[in-house]
């Protein structure tokens, strides 16, 4: 193992082919020939003394070396952007960069903080990457990101969160079904509806099938759809029913109406998740002080949960 070879460049084109997932969409980020990123790589490999990568099918697989090396490679770049972020805090600026990743319904509520921060702070960047529960979980354990926002966390050791904002889940049919205009909503009732389903998966449909099985019910008739915009219009033409976020159904939306169900709404929460083993930068830790402290300027105060402090403080002692 020839350890001393290694250079901070042979790190850094190892991990555009690891994130990306391939040789040529690496050269093409880093503005490299295919055949350079190649050489580097066997570089790599040969002052690890271990293959590193395995190509099957057009991508690459880490091995047992490789995932090893990832990590540590992710530690030590992680420790230079903060080198960066340390400048920038010792010439007195708010600037560096920060990534977050949200599942798809947290694109309702995030901007409404993102917003005024990024006019607060013009000079931090901020990433931010949308995808359903399955695909933001993966880029946890891929540690691609700082922040990441689910309403439904993942139960991992490392996993840190912080509740930040209600997340009530309803029921919603069109403004012209019978449903409409009950006072309360029976159980059997529902049983008899057609109902549009988001993917296995999401954290809304985990919520609603846990529900229905704590009730014993087992729904007769369901569509699946892939995102909430398409369950929202589904609803107002009269295609079935849907438990949705009630932070994905806008003010004063026409054609949609809540209904009034027994046991209803489900409770849930948006929670701030970030990882124990990562560092986190510190345009991420100043974006969540600034979370915590304008969230009831910038989301309704109602559904309000304050425990991003608590998460800093343990942040802070690890």
């Amino acid at each position: 193992m020839k350890l001393r070879h290694l250079t901070f460049r042979l790190l850094e084109v190892y991990v555009s082919v690891v994130r990306h997932g391939s040789i040529s969409e690496a050269a093409r980020q880093l503005h490299l020939t295919q055949p350079t990123v190649s050489l580097q790589l066997k570089r790599l490999s040969e002052a690890v003394g271990e293959p590193l990568l395995e190509h099957t099918r057009g991508s690459v697989k880490l091995t047992d070396a490789g995932e090893v090396l990832f990590s540590a490679c992710q530690d030590m770049l992680g420790r230079f952007n903060d080198l960066q972020d340390n400048l920038h805090e010792l010439k007195g600026g708010h600037a560096g960069h920060f990534s977050i990743a949200m599942v798809n319904t947290a694109q309702y509520v995030l901007p409404r903080l993102l917003g005024p921060f990024s006019q607060d702070y013009p000079e931090v960047d901020v990433t931010v990457e949308i995808g359903n529960r399955e695909q933001v979980l993966q880029r946890f354990n891929q540690q691609l990101d700082d922040i990441y926002i689910f309403s439904h966390p993942p139960s991992l050791d490392h996993a840190a969160a912080a509740r930040f904002l209600r997340n009530p889940l309803i029921m919603i049919a069109s403004a012209s079904h019978p449903l409409a205009l009950e006072t309360v909503v029976t159980l059997p009732q529902l049983i008899q509806e057609r109902f549009l389903l988001r993917e296995p998966g999401s954290a809304t449909r985990m919520l609603f099938d846990s529900w229905l099985q704590t009730h014993g019910l087992q729904l007769r008739r369901s569509l699946q759809m892939a995102s909430n915009e398409a369950i929202r219009v589904g609803v107002a033409a009269g295609m079935g029913l849907a438990v949705v976020s009630q932070h994905a159904l806008p003010q004063g939306v026409t054609g949609i109406v809540p209904l009034a169900v027994e046991g209803m709404p489900l409770e849930s929460h948006w929670h701030f998740i970030v990882r124990r083993d990562r560092r986190l930068p510190y345009a991420a830790r100043r974006f969540l002080i600034y979370a915590d402290d304008h969230l009831e300027s910038c989301l309704d105060p109602t559904f309000v949960c304050h425990e991003i402090r608590a998460l800093l403080d343990e942040l802070a002692l690890a």
